[in-house]
């Protein structure tokens, strides 16, 4: 049995896989409050599936790219129940699991702002990525007969001559579905994908003297 869930946009979602399927799953929009929100939607999550953490043999966790703070929320999670139950806990890259289930190539694309987007590219000599781009400078990102799924796909699509869809399962189902996979494969602990600085200026002013 796999908890998966994820923060790493403006939602949050857990999904509890068991025997090549999704049991019990929950998704809400959120633009704030993830860090409130998501423990009580492990247990609700779970209560539905008439489980407990004690059932678990290991969490899925998404990384990211994303919302800097709904990431470490998700991450910390996971660590700490990690270590707490003694289970794994997988990482998965939400531009991996927007590509979960769909055939052929894709494109997916996580809003960055400012004009940019986080791009990776799936398929069979067609692996890219994952790459911070700026949303004016995708033309060498085309590949024949490739699919755009995830933010602004319409409009990533239209850029490229290509088609476009929505992603095939919600983020956290994606990730438990994924987590399932590599779970028994000795994973490393769960760390953030940041592909771009932090949105954080320096303190302007001197730090205190330290006194001798």
């Amino acid at each position: 049995m796999i908890l998966g869930f994820s923060t790493s946009g403006p939602y949050c979602g857990a999904a509890l896989w068991q025997d090549g399927g999704i049991i019990a799953s929950r998704h809400e929009d959120l633009a704030k409050g993830q860090a409130e929100r998501l423990m009580p939607m492990l247990n609700e999550v779970l209560a539905d599936a008439g489980a407990a953490f004690a059932d678990l043999d290991a969490l899925g966790v998404g990384i990211g790219p994303g919302n800097f703070t709904g990431i470490r929320i998700s991450v910390a999670a996971a660590r700490g129940l990690a270590l707490g139950l003694g289970i794994p806990a997988v990482g998965v890259s939400l531009l991996e699991a927007l590509a979960l289930g769909q055939d052929g190539t894709v494109l997916t694309s996580v809003s960055a702002g400012r004009g940019h987007a986080f791009f990776q590219r799936f398929g069979a000599d067609a692996a890219r990525g994952p790459e911070l781009v700026a949303l004016d400078t995708i033309s060498d990102w085309h590949h024949k007969d490739m699919i755009c799924i995830g933010n602004n796909e319409a409009e990533i699509a239209e850029a490229l001559g290509l088609s476009y869809g929505p992603a095939p399962f919600y983020p956290a189902s994606a990730v438990a579905r994924i987590a399932a996979l590599r779970w028994q494969d000795n994973p490393p602990r769960p760390a953030p994908l940041y592909l771009r600085p932090a949105d954080a200026a320096p303190a302007r002013d001197a730090p205190p003297a330290i006194l001798p």
